[in-house]
């Protein structure tokens, strides 16, 4: 079974910044605790992806490109609010961070995420790098579609 491994961390600075982000808008389909939905569209490419629950930094994760056209009919079917971002992908220590500035809602937020071979995989942290948020489920994407990050009351804590 295909499984995703990744550590999020929020963002400090802009020391992170390439010229080459990519546009990604995505909603979701099904945002239940035990699987989500998700459709997104990412440039000219678009994908339909089915994730698990998370059991530590691990999660089931089936992602499936689709035509252009049906992703953009399937973003209006999508409960809640897009998320719309711009995502960077920067090298560092011999792995590839994608760094993601939320748009919209959830303006202000820089997410960065490292894909993993394992849990226990050693990680070097780039110096932008702080606080790591990967088992706060506030700053998943499918929670920031529903309590997006303008939203919080003080940029730390969940609306409800």
């Amino acid at each position: 079974m295909p499984t995703e491994i990744e550590r999020k961390f929020l963002v400090t600075g802009t020391a992170w910044r390439t010229p080459d982000g990519q546009r990604i808008v995505q909603g979701y389909l099904n945002r239940d605790k035990a699987r989500t939905v998700r459709v997104r569209i990412a440039g000219p490419q678009a994908f339909l992806t089915i994730k698990g629950a998370t059991t530590g930094a691990t999660r089931a994760e089936f992602e499936y490109r689709v035509p252009l056209a049906d992703a953009d009919a399937l973003l209006g079917l999508c409960d809640g609010p897009l998320i719309d971002k711009v995502r960077y992908r920067v090298a560092f220590g011999g792995l590839v961070w994608e760094v993601d500035e939320f748009l919209g809602d959830n303006a202000g937020l820089v997410v960065a995420e490292v894909e993993l071979a394992s849990e226990d995989q050693a990680v070097d942290l780039p110096p932008w790098v702080g606080d790591e948020v990967t088992h706060d489920h506030r700053y998943f994407n499918s929670n920031l579609a529903s309590h997006p990050f303008s939203q919080w009351r003080d940029g730390a804590g969940a609306s409800d």
